[in-house]
């Protein structure tokens, strides 16, 4: 058998530097032949402690991952991160790389389990909301009155970002701490609320921690008012909305594709389901395309990807999906086959018109692959006069169905016998 590279061993070293290590932590960096790290970590390594060479990470980071480790693959490596490696660290990117396997994970506090004890926050009860390599616009989704949240700052500049954001949001009224150099001989804390943040920059190791007070409430759950939504009327209306994301069903990890995006509003509140959830907004037109993409900013989903092209051309070489929504251009020649096709087994369906031409379309594929055919139809009560009688929105006809793991066989019936559709795979 082959002989098995070393393995390479991750430090979680704090602002405290190498007096705060552990005996286990200083034992590995002294044994080690090269430490890579970035450069404000690799300067808290005394030289006459550690002997080995010192490699800073390069920028971009991700990319230039495999190839550094590659360099020194037959050496004994330690990687320094700050804190605990496996938590928003470059531990994650290290198992994705090489394998869980191949590392040796020595954890520091993170700078979270720092901030809760100095807050006297539990840390079971406070959110943390990553700003490193992340749109400031991430923050909005965590937003909630009377909420506690610790925020990962990215440079000196973001406690002044953050309170900016949280004053535009109608959130002025919160309370920020900046918890700078937490765990070090350089540890400070600055107070002050969100609106009128009174402190300039500080230092760039620091962790915002956030009091929300009142403010505006924004539900969790699908379905929010029509008018979060930047639109030009091709928005689909909240009710259905609730009902079409009931059945697309978001899990965490799953990606969707929302065809014929619109304002984006399927794919923003796919995305709004869990913070691990994907979504991919197709949409052919540039100008409804932009606006997508501050819909999904101005309701903390700025990760939504947007693409702007013609279904079903637009749609190749996209990744596999777990579920795909069309809220529009299902009579383009060809983009239900598309869409069905890219499917695994095990995807999801759901396609929503109000035309008799898509209509017929979607009978169609119902008789054909099953699954669930229904009408959505939503009455708002308005005035008549010194009355109020019933306004009736369009009916939207709509189709899901999950993809079988074989072809489902359609019934051809004899002359004379109605039309059945084909055994139903359960739907969604």
């Amino acid at each position: 058998m082959p002989e098995l590279p070393p393995p390479i061993t991750v430090v979680g070293i704090g602002a405290d530097g190498w007096p705060g290590l552990a005996g286990t932590s200083r034992a590995a960096l002294r044994t080690a032949e090269v430490v890579i790290g970035g450069p404000r970590q690799l300067a808290l390594l005394p030289a006459d402690e550690v002997a080995a060479e010192r490699v800073p990470w390069p920028s971009p980071l991700r990319p230039a991952v495999p190839g550094l480790l590659a360099e020194h693959a037959s050496r004994a490596v330690a990687v320094l991160a700050s804190g605990d490696p496996m938590f928003y660290g470059i531990g994650r990117t290290l198992a994705e790389t090489v394998g869980a396997e191949r590392l040796r994970v020595l954890p520091h506090p993170s700078s979270v389990s720092y901030a809760c004890a100095r807050l006297g926050w539990p840390l079971e009860a406070t959110e943390v909301v990553s700003l490193v390599g992340r749109p400031l616009d991430t923050l909005t989704l965590a937003l909630h009155p009377g909420r506690r949240l610790l925020v990962l700052s990215s440079d000196a500049a973001t406690p002044a970002a953050v309170a900016g954001l949280l004053t535009a949001r109608g959130h002025g009224a919160a309370r920020l701490s900046v918890l700078e150099q937490l765990g070090g001989p350089g540890e400070r804390r600055l107070d002050g609320p969100a609106d009128g943040w009174p402190h300039p920059a500080g230092d760039p190791l620091n962790v915002i921690a956030v009091e929300l007070a009142d403010g505006p409430r924004t539900s969790l759950v699908p379905g929010l008012p029509d008018d979060s939504y930047e639109s030009d009327g091709q928005l689909t209306k909240r009710h259905v909305r609730a009902a079409t994301l009931a059945t697309l069903a978001p899990a965490p990890g799953e990606l969707l594709w929302d065809v014929g995006g619109g304002s984006g509003s399927i794919a923003v509140e796919w995305l709004r389901a869990h913070r691990d959830c994907q979504a991919v907004s197709i949409e052919r037109d540039a100008v409804r395309a932009g606006r997508i993409a501050r819909n999904a900013a101005a309701l903390g989903v700025p990760r939504l990807r947007v693409v702007t092209g013609p279904a079903p051309a637009a749609l190749a070489g996209l990744p596999t999906p777990d579920a795909v929504f069309i809220g529009g251009g299902l009579t383009a020649p060809g983009l239900l086959d598309a869409c069905w096709a890219a499917l695994p087994p095990g995807g999801r369906l759901v396609a929503n018109t109000v035309t008799l031409e898509s209509e017929a379309l979607l009978t169609e594929w119902y008789r054909r692959h099953g699954g669930e055919l229904l009408r959505l139809s939503v009455a708002h009560a308005v005035p008549v006069g010194g009355f109020t009688g019933w306004r009736q929105a369009m009916p939207v006809t709509q189709w899901s169905a999950v993809k079988p793991a074989r072809p489902a066989v359609e019934h051809v019936p004899p002359a004379g016998e109605p039309a059945q559709p084909a055994a139903k795979p359960s739907a969604v």
